[in-house]
């Protein structure tokens, strides 16, 4: 049989061991947190709204005949370029009381031969279209531009358009017509953006995605995805003073990819934890690493 003494002391016993496990647990969660840091940055942000559009010639005209006859000769081929009053083809005209003499069938612009759609021997009419000339220097899209961002929109803004066919290269358009009137139907207003293109590397028909910028947001203080918590509107970060964690509440304005416009809650030379944070707390104590640019 135990003793009321022993029983007495094993009881003490258990509850210390017990204070201990707690107490193990409780400088657990107080252990230090590793994270990464990184200064905030200053930069030049854009806004912009992103559309997608195909591109086409400046001007594109199409050929014809001016009389009755057949194809007897063909001097320009599809990718020639033309010059304006240069001969594309040669008709033998098919009109009694005329003598033989070839009709030629001149370019009206300077450009490049796009198509040409008869082939020698066919038979044509003034009403025939004989070939296709796109003047490439400089090429067009149309974009319907909602009526939100209506009045934000103004003639020489700038615009940033890629095609898939050069991936790794940007082209720089502006905006060049703005429909005075919002269609009823979309709620959109038709607008035009001009490319120049002295290489000819745009091409009628290619598929383009456009940037259209709305603003320019100038040395603000920005943060990576990465660093933000939370959920709109009680966004926060953390920064680091010393070997602490302090929370901070941010208000977000534009996004440029990857990096969001801070507003308000962090300042310059601030370190903005964007590795680990989810552990932390405020007043987490933590070992920092500083990610360098």
């Amino acid at each position: 049989m135990i003793s009321p003494q022993k029983m007495i002391i094993a009881l003490f016993v258990a509850l210390a061991v017990l204070g201990c496990q707690k107490e193990e647990k409780k400088q657990a969660a107080k252990a230090i947190i590793p994270v990464k840091v990184s200064k905030v940055q200053f930069k030049d942000l854009e806004e912009t709204v992103d559309y997608v559009g195909n591109i086409r010639a400046q001007e594109e005209v199409v050929i014809y005949s001016k009389v009755n006859g057949k194809i007897i000769e063909k001097i320009k081929e599809d990718g020639s370029l033309v010059n304006k009053g240069d001969i594309v083809a040669y008709v033998d005209r098919d009109e009694v009381g005329f003598k033989f003499e070839k009709a030629p069938i001149e370019s009206p612009i300077v450009g490049i031969i796009g198509r040409v759609y008869v082939d020698i021997g066919e038979n044509v009419t003034t009403q025939t279209p004989i070939a296709l000339v796109v003047d490439m220097r400089r090429v067009e899209i149309d974009l319907d531009i909602p009526e939100k961002y209506y009045s934000r929109i103004a003639l020489g803004q700038k615009a940033k358009v890629r095609v898939d066919t050069y991936p790794n290269e940007g082209f720089s358009g502006l905006v060049t017509k703005i429909s005075p009137v919002v269609d009823l139907s979309t709620r959109a207003a038709p607008v035009e953006i001009t490319i120049d293109n002295p290489e000819g590397k745009l091409r009628s028909g290619m598929f383009s995605k456009v940037n259209l910028v709305l603003g320019e947001h100038k040395n603000v203080p920005v943060v990576i995805k990465e660093a933000i918590m939370g959920k709109e509107p009680n966004l926060y970060v953390y920064i680091t003073e010393g070997q602490k964690a302090v929370l901070r509440n941010i208000t977000l304005g534009i996004r440029q990819e990857p990096y969001y416009e801070v507003r308000d809650g962090i300042r310059e030379g601030d370190l903005v934890v964007i590795m680990g944070q989810q552990r932390l707390y405020d007043g987490a104590e933590v070992i920092a690493e500083e990610e360098k640019e």
